[in-house]
């Protein structure tokens, strides 16, 4: 079932969900039904958010805005020793359709439509879900990711990763994208989420990635 956090960002939502669904109907279940460029760079960016994990040992994980399930099949294909409880949620039904039609070995992973995590997991991870802004004012927008880490936050219990596009040297603010700098939301982290964030760039794309660690965990 979908549950609207606030009815502030309603609106959202429906455009997010809208702005995907148009997408994997249009291209299928391929990176640019999800609006990225190619396999090769959705991999290097799952690399860097799954450096929250701890694959020693078996774990559960939240995947938000997980699309046609990309990351499960990542997951099959590089950390198979681990046992996982893998959870992928998602706004768009079309979407979770497709992650559903195909991933074969469902005892192995999950897939629901809704907008905040359904559970509580081990880590959550989000890969792009905060790139796309469409013509939501900037203020809103920035609430409405500040609500989203707080859920992320909630929803798990040793850390979660999420990553960010950049601003470009020659248009800091391109048309219905949403690029910062690192430091505004490591300081919410810190500050909002009493979590230790750590940032990852340099791996090849515009953009970073940021590794939140409970206090707790972080300490240890």
């Amino acid at each position: 079932m979908r549950t609207v956090i606030d009815q502030e960002f309603a609106e959202i939502y429906a455009s997010v969900e809208s702005y995907y669904s148009e997408k994997i109907i249009a291209f299928g279940p391929v990176p640019h039904g999800a609006d990225w460029d190619s396999i090769i760079t959705q991999e290097v960016r799952f690399q860097q958010l799954l450096k929250i994990c701890d694959f020693s040992a078996p774990f559960a994980l939240n995947d938000v805005g997980c699309g046609y399930g990309a990351l499960f099949s990542y997951l099959t294909k590089y950390h198979s020793e681990t046992d996982i409880d893998y959870l992928g949620f998602d706004v768009s039904p079309a979407m979770i359709s497709q992650a559903d039609s195909l991933q074969r070995d469902l005892s192995r992973a999950g897939f629901r439509v809704a907008n905040i995590s359904p559970r509580i997991a081990d880590y959550s991870v989000a890969s792009g879900i905060f790139n796309v802004k469409l013509d939501h004012p900037l203020d809103k927008w920035q609430r409405y990711v500040g609500k989203t880490l707080i859920d992320m936050r909630a929803s798990s219990r040793r850390g979660f990763a999420v990553n960010f596009m950049t601003p470009d040297a020659v248009n800091e603010n391109p048309e219905g994208l949403y690029c910062t700098t690192p430091e505004p939301w490591v300081r919410f982290c810190e500050d909002q989420l009493r979590s230790s964030a750590r940032i990852i760039a340099g791996y090849g794309l515009r953009e970073f990635t940021l590794l939140v660690r409970t206090r707790e965990i972080a300490d240890h």
